[in-house]
């Protein structure tokens, strides 16, 4: 599917993490804390964020529904235990106060004043708990309009639950929004799945597209999208 020749969005959806706020590097520097505290460990934090990813999206896909903090600890502790070291109760803690805390990439709060200069909404549809997204949206300018997480639809990407209910919540259909994200694995599954319109913000972070999946447009940084939505006539 092209953008061309499909009209206006309403509403700008768009991933959080990696797409607006530093994730891979905000987590790089949580897992690098963590591990100095264990005194000497020899893993690799990229070693541990790959094992910690694993359990943590098999968590958020097992019922029941769990708020974020509490699958990203459990998740923490099981890749920690699983590379055989010691799980403390203050890790969890150190991780989920440092997702609050990342900020966003360099032009993202520039262009996001600018989509809101050009009349969209926008709004954002994040794997988290509220508490904890609410230290990044603080850092987005006020230019944010709604905020949808996985605790108030109570279902976690990929799963479609969650973009559903945040269709339902901006009263708008698929055809109505453009998605803008940076993660193939969850949003773009969604995307394949439900239909909506997807931009794939590719910061050359190595995440590989779906075999069955290709986004509408794929651009490096979120300021070529004003550009892109200005060639299509928006």
């Amino acid at each position: 599917m092209s953008l061309q020749n499909t009209s206006r969005p309403q509403w700008l959806t768009f991933d959080c993490y990696g797409t607006l706020i530093q994730w891979d590097e905000g987590l790089r520097a949580a897992v690098g804390e963590i591990l100095r505290r264990k005194h000497g460990s020899e893993v690799d934090p990229a070693r541990l964020i790959a094992v910690y990813d694993r359990h943590e999206h098999a968590l958020e896909q097992t019922p029941p529904h769990r708020s974020f903090r509490t699958v990203a600890g459990e998740g923490l502790r099981l890749a920690l235990e699983e590379l055989g070291l010691h799980s403390e109760p203050d890790d969890a803690g150190v991780l989920t106060d440092s997702i609050s805390a990342m900020p966003p990439f360099h032009e993202v709060v520039a262009t996001l004043r600018r989509l809101k200069e050009e009349g969209y909404r926008l709004c954002i549809v994040s794997n988290t708990d509220d508490d904890i997204i609410s230290g990044n949206v603080a850092q987005l300018g006020g230019y944010i309009d709604r905020i949808i997480t996985a605790q108030q639809a109570g279902a976690y990407k990929p799963a479609r639950r969650l973009f559903d209910y945040a269709h339902e919540q901006l009263g708008v259909t698929k055809d109505d929004v453009v998605h803008i994200c940076a993660s193939p694995h969850l949003d773009h599954a969604a995307a394949r799945d439900i239909g909506f319109r997807c931009v794939w913000i590719d910061r050359g972070t190595g995440r590989s597209l779906l075999p069955d999946y290709t986004p509408d447009a794929t651009l490096a940084t979120l300021d070529q999208v004003p550009t892109l939505f200005t060639t299509l006539g928006w």
